[in-house]
């Protein structure tokens, strides 16, 4: 009988001399360059499905690891929480080229925020180095790019209904950060704290705030579903972003907003939101 792919290349007897634990596997091209990552809570089993993945579409990545790698190492590990944090270094690391998720922690954005004068100040940006002289108070990361920027649009859409936007010629020595954006306000007073709370997930009692100031404005009356989708957008933000990040913070036995690209993965694995 002809032998699977996979016992060709790795080995016939493989899967029946690993123990059902679990490990981190890593494929690897012929040049020894790991190419996937994984994490598995039982090894034989999981490396059972490369084995026997069919031309199911929903097995085409694990035919295409197996056909592509010509070497699969297995290491074993005391729990399946250890193997999560391993393979997360593995990625965030080696970012293979077959790994997504948690390649490019450089790319998961903060928010930050700062009042200087009469100027109320929000960044959006993936370099919060980016900023010494105007040292926002930065609130993040955060994994999710798009829901992070849409929440800083609808912030900035709202707050232009409310107060007067600086141009970008009233801000001077601020640097162009690529990727990035600076939007100062005037004429907000008190809404900051609120805006620091919500986005440090804390508590999003500045969207009633918000709310109520709007209806005394016409425009934003005659906008009022965009008002009310850009309100529901920053509470949806709220639940499942900030305030998860500010509880699994909190779990970890650590203060502030702000947890490190490099850092934050892990932190999530290690105290998973409840």
């Amino acid at each position: 009988m002809t032998l699977k792919r996979f016992d060709r290349k790795f080995g016939a007897d493989l899967l029946r001399e690993l123990p059902a634990e679990p490990a981190v596997y890593l494929f690897k091209d012929e040049e020894g360059q790991v190419i996937y990552a994984g994490k598995a809570k039982d090894i034989r089993r999981r490396l059972q499905g490369y084995r026997n993945a069919s031309r199911r579409k929903a097995h085409r990545k694990m035919r295409t690891l197996v056909r592509e790698s010509s070497t699969l190492e297995v290491r074993l590990q005391p729990s399946e929480q250890d193997a999560l944090l391993v393979e997360n270094e593995l990625i965030r690391t080696l970012r293979p080229r077959y790994n997504v998720e948690g390649a490019y922690t450089f790319l998961y954005p903060a928010i930050g925020t700062a009042v200087s004068a009469h100027q109320s100040f929000l960044v959006f940006t993936t370099r919060v180095d980016g900023y010494p002289t105007l040292a926002p108070r930065w609130h993040g990361v955060f994994r999710s790019r798009h829901r992070t920027r849409d929440a800083f649009d609808a912030l900035v859409a709202l707050l232009d209904l409310l107060g007067h936007r600086e141009p970008r010629s009233r801000l001077p020595g601020l640097p162009l950060v690529r990727g990035s954006r600076v939007v100062a306000f005037r004429r907000i007073e008190g809404l900051m704290p609120g805006i620091e709370r919500l986005l440090g997930g804390e508590s999003q009692a500045v969207l009633k705030e918000i709310a109520r100031r709007l209806l005394e404005k016409p425009d934003a009356r005659q906008d009022a579903d965009q008002v009310g989708e850009d309100l529901r957008l920053l509470a949806a933000f709220y639940e499942r972003d900030a305030h998860r990040l500010h509880s699994t913070l909190r779990a970890a036995g650590r203060k502030g907003c702000y947890v490190s690209q490099d850092e934050r993965d892990a932190l999530f694995i290690a105290h998973p939101p409840g």
